[in-house]
């Protein structure tokens, strides 16, 4: 196929990859200029990151253990408060997309330089996009100021990561991919990453869940998870990506395995309008149908597959049909209220995408 015209805008992110690669972090903050960390963590991770902040030694100045998800405007300001208390030159983010939309918030606010070190499949590392809850809607922006600086990503900190856990994270990282596959601002460069990303993922996955200790299958849905962060880094979303927005902002439902569960019926929604996107993620993924594909692989990983068993009521389906239809994200398909409300209805039973 001829490679037609196209724009491509590399973002300015060192990233580290490896074993053991957390050792690097005083070298990092060295290289920033930095010596004055706020670590920041959920309340889940908070041994974690007290145990690094004690490894930093005085480069620690503090640790706000409050990271949650969705990003309350109201925590944010709780952490901003701190980090100016202690006068704190660098954030340092251990965890998955809740710790990381943190410490976006701050750089929002302060443009304080970030270190991200994941220790999920989330991806949020690698965007400039930071998406914050108020008023019970949850809104994104896009700004160079949320990009984080330094990007660690440690094999050995994704070992411990419960398989229930690491198959919806993978399976949220692969919804950036295949709606980059489709993006208004797609390009080759992008493809290229999204489809690499996609097969990473689907081979390291099943092998995580059956295994999770095994070295080999987390590197390979690591690095799958690092392109796909920067696939959504570098194009804007979609369909996906809005429904997810008001499940999780609106009704409250958790991120991940909200992602996996709308992702095989957004992609069903979108096929008639993305068909080299859908053949691009089925040859990843090793399958005939991408839509299916997606759904059976989230079934192999014992992922949740319907939104009733994530807390959605079913009278909340069509003030969510409403909500995701008000402001649409760019899609390849026209967005139309009834069709959104069938899409959700089928997401919210976990029949198989039509």
């Amino acid at each position: 196929m001829a490679v037609s015209g196209f724009t491509y805008t590399g973002l300015p992110a060192r990233v580290v990859f490896g074993q053991g690669t957390l050792a690097k972090l005083p070298e990092e903050l060295e290289r920033l200029g930095a010596s004055r960390a706020l670590v920041l963590a959920t309340p889940q991770q908070e041994a974690e990151a007290r145990a690094l902040a004690d490894r930093l030694g005085p480069r620690a100045a503090g640790v706000f253990a409050g990271a949650v998800m969705h990003t309350p405007v109201e925590v944010s300001e709780r952490a901003l408060a701190l980090a100016r208390e202690i006068g704190a030159d660098v954030t340092v983010a251990v965890g998955g997309g809740s710790t990381i939309g943190l410490g976006k918030a701050i750089a929002l606010r302060t443009d304080l330089p970030q270190i991200a070190v994941p220790t999920t499949y989330a991806g949020s590392e690698m965007t400039p996009i930071v998406g914050e809850t108020a008023g019970g809607e949850k809104t994104t922006q896009r700004s160079l100021a949320v990009l984080p600086e330094v990007v660690i990503y440690d094999v050995d900190l994704t070992l411990s990561l419960p398989p229930a856990l690491s198959a919806t994270s993978g399976m949220n990282a692969i919804a950036h991919a295949v709606e980059a596959l489709y993006a208004p601002e797609g390009n080759p460069i992008v493809s290229l990453m999204a489809e690499e990303a996609i097969g990473a993922l689907a081979r390291g996955l099943p092998r995580v869940v059956a295994a999770p200790r095994d070295v080999e299958a987390r590197s390979d849905a690591l690095y799958g998870a690092w392109l796909c962060g920067a696939c959504l880094g570098l194009v804007g979303m979609a369909l996906h990506h809005k429904l997810c927005h008001v499940l999780g902002g609106s009704f409250g439902l958790p991120h991940a395995e909200t992602h996996t569960v709308v992702l095989p019926h957004a992609a069903a929604y979108n096929a008639r309008g993305a068909a080299e996107a859908m053949r691009r993620t089925a040859k990843a993924l090793g399958a005939e149908n991408a839509p299916r594909g997606l759904y059976t692989l989230a079934k192999s990983l014992g992922a949740p597959l319907a939104l009733r068993d994530l807390g959605l009521k079913e009278e909340d389906l069509d003030r969510a049909a409403e909500i995701a239809a008000r402001a649409p994200y760019p899609n390849p398909v026209p967005i139309e209220r009834a069709a959104i409300r069938r899409l959700l209805a089928d997401a919210w039973a976990g029949t198989p995408p039509g």
